[in-house]
C-alpha cells in the first residue's frame, strides 16, 4: 500500500467513527508510525509502506477511534514551541494555556524585575514552568503537584529540556507544602487547575472526560473548589505587589472575581475568541 492510499483510507476511517479533524488525526499518527515531518508526507504520497508499519499505523487509528486523544498516543505535545512527554497522568497541555505565559512574561517585563520568583501549582506535564524557565533564564522556578506521577512526567520533560537544574520540583496539595518561611517570598503563582465544574460533565468532550485524568479536570460541582482554596494560599506566598494568574472555565469569571474580593488590579485576558481565559489578580501593596 501506498502512503496516499494508507492516509486516504485513514481518514475514511476516523471519519466514519467521527472522530474530530481526520486529516490532522490521520497525517499526526502516520508521521507518528513512520517517524517522519507532515513535509515528508506530502513529498513522497509514493512511498510503500510496508506490513509492519501498516499494522503499527493501524493500531494508533484504532486506540484513536475510541476516543483515546492522539497525544497519549504519540506520547508528545507541543506547547510554547516545547516538544514535551505526555502520558494519562496529565492533562494534555492546550495552546490556550500560553496564555498564562504570555501574561507571566509581559508582567515580569512591564515591572523589570531581573531575578522573579514564581511558583506553578498543578504543574502537570510542567508546560508552564518549562516555558517560563526558558523564557526568564534568571528566573527562580518552582513547581508543584499533587500527583507524584504527574511530577514524574514534569521532571522528565525538564530533562530532555536541559532545565532539570533549573527548576525546583515538589509534591503538594496546591501550596501546602510551603511553610511560614515561605511567607511573602514569591512574585508569581501561576497555574491551570482543575475548574470544570461536575454539573457540567455532560458537556465536556469525550476525549477528555474518558481519557485525562479527573482530578486535573474536575474542580468540584461548579469548578471553583480549587480556585476557592489555591486563592488565600497563593495571597499568604506572594509578595506584596505579586501576582496570582490563573486559567479559568468560560463561564467562570464573575465568580472568579468575587472571590478575588481585596485583592489590587483584578483583570481578565481573553484567548483568540475573546473568551475570558486568564484571571490576573495583584497582592495589595503593603500587606503582610
Amino acid at each position: 500500500m501506498r502512503l496516499r492510499e494508507a492516509l486516504d483510507a485513514a481518514i475514511a476511517r476516523l471519519e466514519a467513527n467521527h472522530v474530530g479533524s481526520p486529516r490532522l488525526n490521520a497525517e499526526v499518527l502516520l508521521m507518528f508510525t513512520l517517524g517522519v515531518d507532515r513535509a515528508y508526507l506530502y513529498a513522497h504520497p509514493e512511498r510503500e509502506i510496508t506490513a509492519e508499519e501498516i499494522s503499527r499505523y493501524d493500531e494508533a487509528l484504532e486506540q484513536r477511534s475510541r476516543g483515546v486523544p492522539s497525544q497519549y498516543i504519540t506520547g508528545h505535545q507541543e506547547f510554547w514551541g516545547l516538544d514535551l512527554i505526555v502520558s494519562p497522568a496529565v492533562l494534555i497541555p492546550r495552546p490556550e494555556t500560553e496564555h498564562i505565559v504570555e501574561t507571566a512574561l509581559e508582567l515580569v517585563r512591564d515591572q523589570k524585575l531581573d531575578r522573579p520568583k514564581i511558583v506553578d501549582v498543578g504543574t502537570g506535564s510542567g508546560a508552564i514552568v518549562l516555558a517560563l524557565a526558558r523564557e526568564l533564564p534568571h528566573a527562580e522556578v518552582h513547581a508543584v503537584d499533587i500527583s507524584p506521577e504527574a511530577l514524574d512526567i514534569a521532571r522528565a520533560n525538564a530533562s530532555r529540556l536541559q532545565l532539570s537544574e533549573r527548576i525546583h520540583f515538589a509534591e503538594s496539595d496546591l501550596l501546602c507544602a510551603y511553610g511560614a518561611e515561605a511567607f511573602s517570598t514569591f512574585d508569581f503563582v501561576v497555574s491551570n487547575p482543575p475548574y470544570v465544574g461536575e454539573c457540567e460533565a455532560d458537556k465536556v468532550q469525550r476525549e477528555v472526560k474518558k481519557y485525562e485524568p479527573k482530578i486535573a479536570v474536575f474542580g468540584g460541582y461548579e469548578g471553583v473548589d480549587i480556585i476557592r482554596r489555591l486563592i488565600p494560599q497563593a495571597h499568604e506566598l506572594l509578595k506584596p505587589g505579586g501576582w496570582l494568574l490563573m486559567e479559568i472555565g468560560y463561564t467562570q469569571e464573575s465568580a472568579v472575581h468575587a472571590l478575588l474580593s481585596g485583592w489590587a488590579e483584578v483583570r481578565s485576558i481573553p484567548d483568540l475568541q475573546g473568551i475570558p481565559r486568564v484571571i490576573a489578580a495583584r497582592k495589595t501593596r503593603g500587606l503582610r
